[in-house]
């Protein structure tokens, strides 16, 4: 698995003759920064040939409490989807 620090590593690696290992950084955190604004406001990021992030919403349901039995309300709520891209599903 890559980490977050992997991929610092390798991008500060590919581009050491100019940039630092903390710009390396702070590139990444911006990227993922601009790619969180985005899904946020427009309900969707797209990166070509690697896939489609978009906001899914989750019905209240109902669902059992493991510990009890006890039947529960779950809220509804929001999460991101991914849906790769035909270049990387090929890929693996």
């Amino acid at each position: 698995m890559m980490t977050k620090a992997d991929m610092i590593e390798n991008l500060y690696k590919m581009h050491s003759d100019w940039m630092t290992k903390k710009m390396a950084g702070e590139v990444m955190d911006n990227m993922y920064d601009l790619m969180t604004k985005a899904i946020k406001k427009d309900k969707k990021f797209s990166y070509p040939s690697f896939g489609t992030f978009v906001v899914r919403t989750r019905k209240a349901r109902k669902g059992r409490n493991p510990q009890t039995g006890a039947i529960i309300n779950i809220k509804a709520s929001k999460t991101v989807g991914f849906r790769p891209a035909k270049n990387l599903k090929e890929m693996l």
